[in-house]
C-alpha cells in the first residue's frame, strides 16, 4: 500500500498485505497469508512465517475509529516468527529472537530469546543461525553450526 517501504531482496508470498507506512528491511521473507499492519517495522533478514499475525490496536471495535492509536511493533534483525504466531502490538521482538509456531506474544521479547506458547514464555536462547544455546557454568555457549560463542550475562545474550 501507499508509503510502505520494502528493502532490496524481500520475498513476499501470496495473499500478503503490507499496509501504509510499514517498513521492511532488506532480505525480509514474508510467507503466505501474512498481514503487516501500519506501525510494524522489520529490520533486515527477518522471517515472517505462514499465517502469522501482527495487531496494531489494543482494543479494536468496529464502530470506533482508532487509527490515531496504532501501536508500534519493531522486529529486530534476523528474528524469526513462526507459522500462526500472533504478535500483540506495542511489543518489540529483539534481534535474532525466535518465536515458535502458534505463540501469542504479549510482551517484549529480548534479543536471541526463544519463546513459545500462549501466552508466549521464554524457554531458552538461540544463536544467530537459530540453534538452541546451552550455556556452561561460565555463561558461555557455542552455536553447533557456526561455532560462534555467546555470553549470557545479566539476563542478556551477546555474541563474543
Amino acid at each position: 500500500m501507499s508509503k510502505a517501504k520494502l528493502g532490496e531482496n524481500c520475498n513476499i508470498g501470496q495473499n500478503v498485505v503490507v499496509s501504509p507506512d510499514v517498513v521492511l528491511g532488506q532480505n525480509v521473507k514474508v510467507q503466505n497469508n501474512v498481514s503487516i499492519y501500519t506501525g510494524v517495522t522489520c529490520d533486515d533478514d527477518v522471517f515472517l512465517g505462514p499465517s502469522m499475525v501482527f495487531t496494531n490496536v489494543i482494543n479494536p471495535r468496529s464502530a470506533v475509529n482508532r487509527k490515531h492509536e496504532y501501536a508500534k511493533t519493531h522486529v529486530g534483525k534476523g528474528a524469526s516468527i513462526g507459522a500462526n504466531a500472533t504478535i500483540v502490538c506495542g511489543h518489540d521482538i529483539g534481534k535474532f529472537a525466535f518465536i515458535g509456531a502458534g505463540a501469542v506474544v504479549t510482551k517484549t521479547v529480548p534479543a536471541y530469546a526463544l519463546v513459545v506458547g500462549n501466552p508466549a514464555k521464554q524457554i531458552g536462547w538461540v544463536s544467530e543461525y537459530g540453534h538452541r544455546l546451552e550455556f556452561d557454568k561460565d555463561g558461555i555457549a557455542v552455536c553447533p553450526e557456526t561455532k560462534q560463542e555467546y555470553k549470557l550475562e545479566n539476563g542478556r545474550v551477546s555474541p563474543l
